[in-house]
């Protein structure tokens, strides 16, 4: 079976990319930037903007697995085109290739749009979907966690000085990247099961993480207990302000950001998650918070 797959450089891309190979499927993926030559792969370089480019990338493909799009931008618009344009230009694509299936990676923030640009944009990408006539699934992962991640790294990193800032209340499903990906190869084939459904995946934890018990278990991950210091909707604007301030476009708590962290509920819906006999996750979280420590250690993140 040949898989297209956007996004296919990035921290769960490369998670799918691999597992992918691992279990047989010949793959075609966009690359902004030049690759490395890799046995199994089809690096089609260009990016979401370019129509004949994602044409190009769904021809001969059995399904399309949308994992590329923006999760920080420095304002709407940045996020519209990464988001929703960009994902009306793969819906076009597949459809001019003749390629039906389509699994497109939204996220949990699409549930509540108006929080957040970003969860706005997801929200109006997933109707893009919704109303392509193609056979699509729409996966809303959680917070993501995993060797290669970037977003929660600064979490690992502060709690070596002894305290780990999270929004004071609120709780939260997470999950591993693996499972992500073993999940988006399950849906490839599709199925009365899936077709047409919005999938939210998990670790499997009832309720979720309250933020300080996931603070408390990032430090334990990194070998000690740090003081979680709760931080209130205001208090998380003010530090989103002197993000940018100090790291300018590379800040990664925004505003937009700040704005959904204060929500007190991104659990995942209980009758949402996939069905069981074709998924379930692997990854015990706090195992795998330990073994993202120690891959944070070797390549020396932290």
């Amino acid at each position: 079976m040949r898989l297209a797959i956007t996004g296919g450089t990035g921290f769960v891309g490369q998670a799918l990319l691999d597992l992918a190979l691992a279990e047989g499927f010949e793959v075609a993926a966009l690359a902004r930037r030049k690759q490395a030559p890799r046995e199994g792969v089809e690096w089609v370089p260009g990016d979401l903007a370019d129509s004949a480019v994602l044409t190009r990338l769904a021809e001969g493909a059995d399904a399309l697995i949308h994992v590329a799009g923006v999760v920080n931008a420095p304002n709407r618009e940045g996020f519209e085109q990464g988001n929703v344009v960009g994902t009306l230009n793969v819906i076009e694509a597949a459809q001019a290739a003749g390629l039906p299936r389509l699994v497109c990676v939204s996220s949990l923030s699409a549930r509540e749009p108006g929080l957040s640009d970003y969860g706005a944009s997801k929200a109006r990408a997933e109707k893009l979907v919704r109303a392509s006539g193609l056979d699509w699934t729409i996966v809303r992962p959680p917070a993501i966690y995993g060797p290669r991640d970037t977003e929660m790294l600064d979490l690992f990193k502060v709690s070596k000085l002894g305290f780990v800032p999270m929004p004071k209340e609120g709780r939260a499903s997470v999950i591993h990247v693996e499972d992500l990906a073993r999940l988006l190869l399950a849906l490839v084939p599709g199925g009365e099961q899936v077709t047409g459904r919005t999938f939210e995946p998990d670790d499997g934890r009832m309720n979720g993480w309250s933020h300080y018990e996931l603070a408390r278990a990032i430090g334990w991950a990194m070998g000690g207990r740090p003081r979680v210091i709760g931080l209130s909707a205001q208090t998380l604007q003010r530090a989103a302000r002197a993000d940018r301030f100090v790291r300018r476009s590379r800040a990664k708590l925004t505003p937009d950001r700040a704005a959904y962290f204060s929500h007190p509920d991104w659990v995942v819906s209980h009758g949402s998650r996939p069905p069981r006999e074709l998924w379930e996750p692997r990854v015990e979280t706090r195992d795998g918070l330990k073994a993202t420590a120690r891959w944070y250690r070797e390549k020396g993140w932290v």
